[in-house]
This record gives structure tokens, C-alpha cells and sequence, in this order.
């Protein structure tokens, strides 16, 4: 009998979330990826599909800064610089794509503190 894969049923569920959730140039999509010690966001135009802004906890001005890359502190801190970055390009409205996570913990602590620094979603 086979083993019930954690990584296969997230994929299986970004999937689904991703036959519904589409960026466009007017709505980019923030697109998350947490793994075990780190957490990337991006911010994508699928019509051309180009990345037009992208902050992770490898980024150099927030790794001097941040004390573990793992936890909620950090994912505030990508969330501000990920909305901080698309509003000097003049992105204020986004699609969320929480790339088949639940909405809890770190991803939900990205999120908010995206809203908080001025994103619409």
C-alpha cells in the first residue's frame, strides 16, 4: 500500500488552486514557496510569464537582520519587502497564490504583513 506523500498532495492541491488563480498584468499573482528553512515570495505575470518581483529570506538585506529563516518573523519581513518592492513598481493589486499550503502560520504571516505595507488582495 503506498504512503501518503505530503509533498505529492500539496502539489495536487497548487494544481487546483493554479486552474482558478491566473496574474495578469492588471492582478500579478503572489506566488509563495516555504520549505523547512526558508520562504520565497514572487510576484508573477503569467500573461508573459516573467517574473516581475521576487523577496525570500536568502535575500541579502533581510538575512542580516532576521535571527532563524524558519519561522513567522521572518515571513513578516519577506511579506514587507515583497509589497515594498511591487509598490515602487507601481503593483497594488495582486492575485494570492498560496501555492498549496494552508492558510496558517507562515503563509498567513506573509500575507498580512503584505496587506499591512499596502498590497490589495
Amino acid at each position: 500500500m503506498p504512503r501518503f506523500k505530503r509533498t505529492i498532495a500539496r502539489r495536487k492541491r497548487h494544481i487546483r488552486l493554479r486552474n482558478r488563480v491566473i496574474g495578469t498584468p492588471e492582478r500579478p499573482r503572489l506566488n509563495v514557496y516555504r520549505s523547512l528553512k526558508h520562504i520565497y515570495a514572487q510576484i508573477i505575470d503569467d500573461t508573459v510569464g516573467t517574473t516581475l518581483v521576487a523577496a525570500s529570506t536568502l535575500d541579502p538585506s533581510l538575512r542580516d537582520r532576521l535571527e532563524s529563516t524558519g519561522n513567522t518573523d521572518a515571513a513578516k519581513a519577506v511579506g514587507e519587502l515583497v509589497a515594498q518592492r511591487a509598490l515602487d513598481k507601481g503593483i497594488t493589486k495582486v492575485v494570492f497564490d498560496r501555492g498549496g499550503n494552508t492558510y496558517a502560520g507562515r503563509i498567513s504571516a506573509l500575507a498580512e504583513a503584505a496587506r499591512e505595507a499596502g498590497l490589495e488582495f
